[in-house]
């Protein structure tokens, strides 16, 4: 008896002294997350997308979930190892089409949720894009890949029977010819992306649109499921504009096709009035610049596109996930704004109030969506995210904003016997007086009297936004002992059009003080070791961070994550080359030098930090090249340093295997470790 109540005891005390009290980068394969929330007319239930990663098949999956907007019966819809997404009701709630590669490829599935009946409407490759049901629930419109030819080609021997060729050359002729975050498939097939209509009960599809047109967002259908409003740019003449898209009308019947804006610049996310008789969407004038706010614009239907209506004309903030209210005489939308993203109704008189309150970042996330919703009697859905609580759904009446019901609670099993790094603002002044606005994560268990190291993290973007939502990879960092600053420098988002453009045609430059200021500001307050200062950053983060070691010796190492190293090499390698030239206000054949004075690679010569590079090999956003040119660079010179290749990841390694996504963040804190990072002083 004795002897086993000892076992019992050392058994238990072994296994309480072994779970983790912190986050660990191992906390990832138990980590869930919810997005693509839809609420069906009544506001009664709503179905999310669950999303989960699987130690045993190192993959990610998804599940469709449903619960009753008040929080109760919480259930799965979907089940297995599939990637199911995009879920969306039929008007009369008693059906949920969905994306799914449940049957061998990704395709429009129906389900009745009942539990009765699944059919898979569509079968064919590529697969189909966005969708969106027609009103009447007797259609499905959605977006697929028309396949084309290049301009030019030659007539070539075909393979002879029972031989094994090589894979054939690919013949490229146009500008835009890669996307990123298509692993395994770095080239976009040569063709147009066409609307399509489906019978929602079955049977084939029909192609709404005519050549020369190819469209992209989701296709929004008109109270009377005869007209569908989409994006669409003009092929082959938009392959060269920045931003060549518009919206245009098709009537279903007849094909009729009709162009509603004409200004210079983006418009997308379409939405028709209640009533049929406007269309809102979301879009800007573009006016050079790097960067611009979008904004909210309503116009008539049938109406000249010259007399489009801006609302909230005075709101200098990014405007996303516009939806009508049911009587059409206001839309909601999510306005950006310092670090946190809220509610807010624009009535058509241009008037605009925020309607959500609180130290809270909801629907947007930093590089992420998770998607919003809204009943015919005002209950919205939205992902919620705040500095201590990951991202959960709820749902909010729009009668009383100031009241939530959480929908989900995904990620309590993860936290409930964790202890999480508190999160503080800072706000600081920079060289030129800006008032820039920042976070600090402390370390669990943190002691003001000692002395931490600390990680400076920087955003990607550039033309991006850090804000009060959980970060697991930072809460990663604090647990490991760092105290984690997180900032945003000018050329942000959230602080209007003129800080993000201040770095137009001078990106990496004065951003890099503003982080240094940053720097300087944590440091005053007395508990961050000087000596031990690390930095890392991803893509627009990466650039800086491979600035910054150009320009100080201050850091004890760094982590540069898919770097652009060279802008000239940059602007003729990634799959946004037109970006590139509006941000250098150039090409580089034009002016060459202005691509390299904001090129780290020209100033290798000033490094001494201790500096790791950590790149996709399937990365076409920046090119692994570029990764590779800085390595040469600091290898030849003598300077510490390793290269992290990551096989089959698109940009952000965070696409394809969740092993890479885990190992990423060991790579980058082992770095640091390496070079100094020991324990608190």
């Amino acid at each position: 008896m004795r002897l086993a109540a000892l076992l019992l005891l050392l058994f238990t005390a072994v296994g309480h002294s072994a779970a983790p009290s912190v986050l660990t980068s191992g906390t990832y394969w138990d980590w869930r997350s919810v997005s693509s929330p839809d609420i069906t007319r009544d506001g009664s239930r709503v179905v999310y997308v669950l999303g989960w990663q699987d130690k045993f098949t190192d993959a990610n999956y998804s599940h469709l979930w449903l619960v009753s907007s008040n929080g109760q019966d919480r259930r799965p819809l979907t089940q297995g190892n599939y990637r199911d997404s995009a879920p969306a009701w039929s008007p009369d709630g008693r059906r949920i089409a969905f994306l799914s590669n449940r049957s061998g490829k990704n395709q429009i599935h129906v389900r009745w949720v009942d539990g009765s009946h699944e059919a898979v409407l569509t079968d064919i490759d590529p697969a189909p894009l966005a969708f969106s049901w027609s009103p009447d629930g007797r259609s499905i419109a959605y977006l697929a890949r028309v396949p084309g030819k290049p301009d030019f080609s030659v007539k070539l021997e075909a393979a002879p029977a029972g031989t094994k060729w090589a894979e054939p050359a690919s013949v490229v002729t146009r500008l835009k010819w890669r996307a990123d975050r298509t692993p395994g498939q770095g080239l976009v097939p040569y063709g147009e992306t066409h609307l399509f209509v489906i019978p929602a009960d079955g049977g084939g599809s029909r192609r709404v649109t005519p050549e020369g047109y190819s469209l992209s967002g989701r296709p929004d259908w008109s109270p009377d499921s005869r007209t569908i409003v989409f994006t669409a740019q003009r092929v082959p003449q938009g392959d060269r504009e920045l931003y060549p898209d518009d919206l245009y009308s098709v009537t279903v019947a007849d094909g009729e096709l009709r162009r509603l804006t004409t200004a210079a610049g983006p418009e997308g996310d379409a939405r028709i009035s209640p009533d049929g008789r406007r269309v809102a969407f979301l879009g800007f004038v573009d006016k050079g610049n790097a960067s611009h706010t979008t904004h909210l614009y309503v116009q008539d239907l049938g109406g000249a596109a010259e007399l489009r209506q801006e609302l909230a004309r005075a709101l200098d903030r990014n405007i996303s996930s516009a939806r009508w209210r049911a009587d059409g005489r206001a839309l909601y939308g999510i306005v950006e704004d310092q670090g946190k993203a809220h509610l807010y109704e624009f009535t058509l008189d241009g008037g605009a109030r925020q309607l959500t309150e609180g130290n809270v970042r909801w629907v947007t996330g930093y590089a992420a969506d998770s998607g919003f919703a809204l009943s015919h009697n005002g209950v919205a859905v939205m992902g919620h995210s705040a500095p201590n609580a990951p991202r959960d759904l709820a749902a909010v009446s729009i009668a009383e904003p100031g009241r939530m019901t959480m929908l989900t609670d995904v990620n309590r099993g993860v936290l409930d016997s964790r202890t999480l790094g508190d999160v503080e603002e800072i706000r600081y002044k920079s060289f030129d007086g800006r008032i820039m606005q920042g976070w600090i994560i402390k370390p669990p268990g943190f002691d003001s009297t000692k002395k931490y190291p600390m990680i400076l993290d920087i955003h990607g973007g550039p033309h991006a936004m850090y804000g009060v939502e959980f970060n697991w990879q930072m809460q990663v960092h604090a647990a490991r002992g760092f105290v984690v600053l997180y900032t945003n420098p000018r050329g942000s988002t959230g602080y209007g059009e003129e800080f993000g453009n201040v770095i137009h045609g001078k990106y990496p430059g004065d951003d890099y003080q503003d982080l240094m200021a940053g720097v300087d500001a944590l440091i005053a307050k007395g508990y961050v070791d000087p000596a031990r200062l690390f930095i890392t950053g991803g893509s627009g983060g990466g650039i800086l961070a491979a600035w910054i070691v150009t320009q100080t010796d201050r850091f004890r190492a760094a982590v540069s994550q898919y770097p652009v190293i060279n802008w000239i090499t940059q602007g003729g390698s990634s799959d946004i080359p037109l970006v590139t030239h509006r941000w250098m206000k150039s090409t580089p054949w034009e002016n060459p030098q202005q691509y390299l004075s904001r090129s780290p690679l020209s100033f290798a010569d000033k490094v001494k930090t201790p500096t790791m590079l950590l790149t996709g090999e399937e990365d076409w956003r920046t090119p692994i090249a570029q990764t590779e040119e800085f390595y040469v660079a600091l290898k030849t010179r003598g300077v510490d340093t390793a290269m992290i290749r990551f096989p089959k990841e698109p940009h952000g390694v965070r696409g394809a295997f969740p092993s890479h996504w885990v190992a990423k963040v060991e790579y980058i804190l082992g770095w640091f470790e390496h070079h100094g990072a020991q324990a608190v002083k």
